[in-house]
């Protein structure tokens, strides 16, 4: 005889059963718990207590807000407000910052190499980096109002959607040829490109050894890489080799320690100190080391070598020995945005994992042709003429300023090739006018910029920092940037007001 309970028991179980089967998608679930249990018992265990969770959060008591706080009078609450003081937005300017502002030159009208400001006067421009005069080049001029009208103004959108144009690809093609490297990438923006580039391939762990002097583009692409970075001196070969062994030290004591890329990061014309590297003894050590080295030629591509291919150029060494060439475009070719030249395996991983050029929308159509246009002339007679008159301007600047009656007022920065160059008070000097803080020193510095504007009608500006940001903050100085659209005895007449006004600013200090 069937026991009654056992009965009662089969029959409910199977009308839960029949109940369960009713229910839409039950079978699924059904399949998926018998498989999920039998594959991953585990995943079932988290998947439950999961669920457990949820029901216990919708059965909890909800938060309520406590009514039972002190109520205020309308008189309490209008004392409460005129007591109330907002904190500023931003803080109050310093004094140097006041300074700043009141004594900035403001251009009215186009730029070029004698542009009026709102005073009236018309300066010579010795504060721009318009190296080569393409900012007034009537051909480049042509050829940005022709692709204006076919193309319009922007791109709006980034090069992976829909922002690329034939006139991007072909810019790309036009720095490879003109590097020499397999292949190049476009970015939007200058200072965004070589910080984009460091931060795609070093990752956490990765090694990085840069020089002390770099830019604040490549300190901030460092930081963001997330990557052990160590620093030598700058431009001392000595300390980067001492740096590398020592790194090759510790991981040989470490051998538990994984594998990691390593990189040597250097500008090639440094944009804090108007020098150049030495782009033969690093890549010497690039190979006995085995690293990988960035080169950053945003303030010397188009200006260094016969015919402004660079630092490569200049050591006669192969591009495609550079793992990556970095640039701005935005300097020399007066237009906008950067670029990394190297093998078509290193540009094609940027396309994916370069946060700049991923995210960014990509530079309009007359900027990329006004680019390709700057590159072209430069393998042209009229770009070698400019380039031969930079240097000779670069050099007759630099004759006046070094002479021996200058050095006890002013001390030069740079490299006898350079058309950047800084002028600082030699610390001797400052110390025996009194002068013993930062802040006064840039004082100085500023009335030498404002004794040549306002007697010689020169322009010339002081070197700016993030200074509460920069790592390795240089001593206050005067940049001179020189250009081939001056002439020659225009400069020497304005390095001599410049060295004029250094020695008068100092004899008023003593």
């Amino acid at each position: 005889m069937d026991n009654p309970v056992l009965t009662a028991i089969n029959q409910t179980l199977y009308s839960v059963s029949r109940g369960v089967q009713a229910v839409p998608g039950s079978a699924i679930a059904i399949n998926y718990i018998k498989n999920s249990y039998q594959n991953d018992p585990f995943r079932v265990v988290l998947e439950l207590g999961l669920a457990i969770y949820a029901v216990k959060y919708m059965l909890s008591k909800k938060y309520r807000i406590d009514h039972n706080h002190v109520k205020l009078t309308e008189k309490e609450i209008d004392e409460l407000v005129a007591e109330w003081q907002p904190e500023p937005l931003v803080q109050p300017l310093s004094e140097v910052q006041k300074m700043e502002l009141d004594k900035a030159h403001v251009i009215v009208g186009a730029q070029g190499p004698k542009p009026k400001v709102q005073s009236g006067k018309n300066l010579l421009n010795l504060a721009s980096s318009n190296f080569l005069g393409y900012i007034t080049n009537e051909d480049i001029k042509a050829k940005a109002i022709e692709t204006l009208h076919n193309y319009g103004v922007g791109s709006c959108g980034p090069p992976g959607f829909y922002g690329t144009l034939d006139v991007h690809i072909n810019l790309e093609k036009d720095i490879a040829r003109f590097l020499g490297t397999e292949s190049a990438i476009i970015y939007a923006q200058g200072f965004s490109t070589i910080a984009s580039v460091i931060s795609a391939f070093s990752k956490r762990g990765d090694i990085i050894v840069a020089d002390e002097g770099c830019n604040f583009a490549i300190q901030k692409g460092t930081q963001i890489s997330r990557s052990v970075i160590r620093w030598y001196k700058h431009n001392d070969m000595a300390d980067l080799e001492r740096v590398l062994e020592s790194i090759n030290k510790e991981s040989r004591a470490n051998k538990k320690r994984p594998l990691t890329r390593r990189f040597i990061v250097t500008e090639a014309l440094f944009q804090n100190y108007g020098d150049i590297a030495p782009l033969d003894k690093i890549m010497e050590l690039k190979h006995k080391y085995k690293y990988r080295v960035v080169l950053d030629e945003s303030n010397s591509f188009g200006l260094l070598g016969k015919t402004g291919r660079g630092l490569t150029e200049v050591y006669n060494i192969s591009p495609r020995d550079v793992d990556m060439i970095v640039g701005s475009m935005a300097n020399t070719l007066s237009g906008a945005g950067g670029f990394c030249a190297g093998a078509k395996e290193v540009v094609e991983h940027q396309r994916l994992s370069g946060q700049a050029f991923v995210f960014s929308a990509s530079i309009p159509a007359m900027l990329a042709v006004c680019a390709s246009e700057a590159i072209n002339i430069l393998g042209t007679p009229q770009g070698e003429r400019l380039l031969k008159d930079l240097h000779e301007n670069s050099a007759a600047f630099r004759s006046v300023v070094v002479s021996p009656s200058a050095t006890q007022a002013m001390e030069v920065s740079s490299d006898a090739g350079s058309p950047v160059l800084h002028l600082r008070f030699p610390a001797a000097s400052l110390a025996a006018a009194g002068v013993t803080t930062r802040d006064e020193e840039k004082f100085l510095l500023q009335e030498v910029v404002d004794e040549v504007a306002a007697k010689d009608g020169v322009m010339i500006t002081r070197a700016k920092y993030v200074e509460t940001q920069e790592m390795h903050l240089p001593r206050p100085s005067i940049r001179i940037s020189i250009s081939a659209s001056h002439g020659k005895k225009e400069v020497e007449k304005a390095a001599q007001a410049i060295k004029a006004a250094f020695i008068k600013v100092l004899a008023k200090r003593k």
